[in-house]
């Protein structure tokens, strides 16, 4: 049974990675294209830890703690660009 819902989550969060590039393609402004890559940052943070799940191995919750740091850090980083027009001051 556990195998059937691992199944199904790993479909619903293909399918919410697959509409977040939707968004970042057709997206009109940059805030928008931000939040739909910080969104995708994070179901790809939940489909590996599904992975590691599935194969019942701890690296790849490691890996998903560091592609979190780099999802945050590079988000902070986008949206000081939108404010002020550079990175570092």
């Amino acid at each position: 049974m556990i195998t059937y819902a691992l199944y199904f989550t790993f479909a619903c969060f293909g399918a919410a990675v697959l509409m977040c590039l939707w968004r970042i393609i057709s997206a009109d402004r940059v805030a928008t294209r931000v939040l739909a890559l910080d969104t995708m940052v994070i179901n790809t943070i939940a489909l590996m830890i599904l992975y590691g799940l599935t194969l019942g191995t701890e690296i790849f919750f490691e890996a998903a703690m560091i592609i979190a740091m780099l999802g945050f850090v590079s988000t902070v980083a986008y949206a000081r660009f939108m404010l002020r027009g550079n990175i570092i001051e």
